[in-house]
């Protein structure tokens, strides 16, 4: 791997580049509530080759969110499905709105030819 191919995934949301300790550090919580959170299938964190924990940024923003609803008193369980729910309710949304556009482009008018 070349040095412009690490930069590369500087800006990819699913790069497993944090660690655990360094993941629940930036969020504010206990390397527990990671694990927790993975238990509760929320987040699967990939694993190094010595078999350590890693979080991407993308999985980061849905331990944040998990968080923020286990402040206002969600059991965790329950946090994690509504993350899941949600997530997949935005995935659905953008399915949608992909096929409404392309149904739009063929039924579009033809711009005719000039002088046809």
């Amino acid at each position: 791997m070349t040095a412009d191919d690490s930069l590369g995934r500087l800006d990819d949301d699913d790069y497993p580049a944090y660690t655990m300790g360094r993941a629940a550090e930036m969020l504010g919580t206990t390397q527990g509530f990671l694990r927790a959170i993975g238990e509760a299938r929320l987040i699967t964190p990939l694993r190094s080759e010595g078999g350590h924990r890693r979080y991407s940024r993308y999985q980061l923003r849905m331990a944040a969110r998990a968080r923020e609803l286990v402040d206002q008193g969600t059991p965790i369980e329950a946090a994690c499905r509504i993350i899941i729910l949600e997530d997949q309710l935005e995935e659905a949304q953008r399915i949608n709105a992909e096929y409404r556009r392309a149904a739009g482009a063929e039924n579009a008018p033809q711009a005719s030819a000039p002088g046809a």
